[in-house]
């Protein structure tokens, strides 16, 4: 799998601020629900319901909030980078700048294991993370995550 299969180049934001954790997920949730027209309440609920169990938030600035939904079809995601980083509860309590969310269906856990890893492993790569961070707009920050997968 390839992350362009998961995430085009129109659900990619830069510059986003947001003032804490639950905001910015809250937002997130609603761009996503609407961009896939699926209950934005639901998505933000299972979202928060999952962060809840522990921080999504991996290290190094980056955090890949994700949950798993039976109205979406296919994997998706919407890939954010913030004007100032955030509080994000983190492994290494560091603060986060890169949110990936990441929206599944209930399809059998094994397939959807291998897509959160494929997003872990390309936003845990330096390269990647500090072209991400460096990238001058939305076009130039879906490029950074796409072109990682060469």
């Amino acid at each position: 799998m390839d992350i362009k299969e998961i995430l085009a180049p129109s659900d990619v934001l830069v510059g986003i601020r947001t003032s804490n954790k639950t905001r910015l997920l809250e937002d997130l949730c609603r761009r996503a629900a609407s961009i896939l027209k699926i209950d934005a309440e639901k998505v933000t609920a299972d979202i928060l319901k999952r962060e809840e169990l522990g921080s999504t938030g991996m290290g190094s600035g980056v955090a890949i909030p994700h949950a798993r939904l039976a109205d979406v079809k296919k994997p998706f995601g919407l890939f954010a980078r913030l004007k100032s980083a955030i509080e994000f509860d983190a492994i290494d309590y560091q603060p986060v700048d890169l949110v990936f969310l990441l929206l599944l269906p209930t399809a059998p856990a094994g397939e959807q294991l291998n897509v959160l890893a494929l997003v872990a492993r390309t936003l845990r790569d330096a390269d990647t993370a500090r072209n991400a961070r460096h990238a001058a707009d939305p076009s130039g920050l879906y490029a950074a995550v796409a072109q990682s997968q060469k």
